[in-house]
């Protein structure tokens, strides 16, 4: 299982939220590369980053972070947040982004995502992001009746790298995450499904770990708190 340390950014800062509430971001840290690179030189094997001002605004708003992270690290990163069209899309994966996050516009327009992993083989991953089961888009601020589990199944042939499954009600509130929930989902799929939200110990992530199902974790607010200590983590995960 990979664990994936995370970077949120707002405003180019590296912040977490609390459930998603953009008035509840506690700011970590001021240079993005810097955390990066620190993240890569205690073993990270990959960065998840989310453009969370991007979300909202559904264009890309915090790139010259982005690209500054970019040019700082070796290993692979992942990027979400506000990424809505083939062209955003290709200006990433240009840049040297590994793999781009599709959230809001696998509900809103699933064809895109088919078709951007049709030409981008391997590169294009599935955002899920869910509150009691159901998808949230638009940077979970628009709730919809989607079951995750549906959309989930719904791009079970289309050729995406991984599914990013995020509990929103846990996400940034170092509750632990929810495990049943996202190793069911990793069940009723073959895509690779990797675990957001709630990471707040080293337990949280034997326990994904042990599932055997679980293909990656991802942990943001534990990681700059100290409750978890990277090196640590990856080392238990090995």
């Amino acid at each position: 299982m990979i664990l994936y340390p995370a970077i949120d950014l707002k405003d180019g800062n590296c912040v977490r939220l609390l459930r998603g509430d953009m008035e509840a971001a506690t700011v970590f840290g001021t240079d993005p590369a810097a955390q990066a690179l620190a993240f890569q030189q205690a073993g990270a094997r990959w960065l998840h980053l989310v453009d969370l001002n991007g979300a909202f605004a559904g264009r890309p708003v915090n790139a010259a972070a982005v690209e500054s992270i970019l040019a700082a690290v070796s290993i692979p990163v992942q990027l979400g947040g506000g990424i809505r069209d083939m062209e955003t899309i290709g200006f990433w994966l240009e840049r040297g982004v590994r793999r781009v996050i599709l959230g809001t516009v696998a509900v809103e327009n699933p064809e895109l995502v088919a078709e951007a992993a049709q030409r981008f083989p391997s590169r294009i991953a599935v955002g899920i992001d869910a509150r009691g089961g159901r998808v949230a888009t638009r940077g979970w601020a628009q709730d919809t009746e989607v079951t995750a589990t549906d959309l989930a199944r719904s791009f079970e042939h289309a050729g995406v790298a991984a599914i990013i499954y995020t509990d929103i009600d846990r996400d940034g509130a170092m509750q632990g995450p929810n495990v049943a929930a996202t190793a069911a989902l990793a069940r009723a799929v073959s895509i690779p499904v990797i675990a957001s939200g709630g990471v707040s110990r080293l337990s949280d992530l034997i326990e994904l770990h042990d599932s055997g199902v679980i293909a990656g974790a991802i942990s943001g607010r534990a990681l700059y708190d100290g409750a978890i200590d990277l090196a640590q983590a990856l080392q238990a995960l090995a």
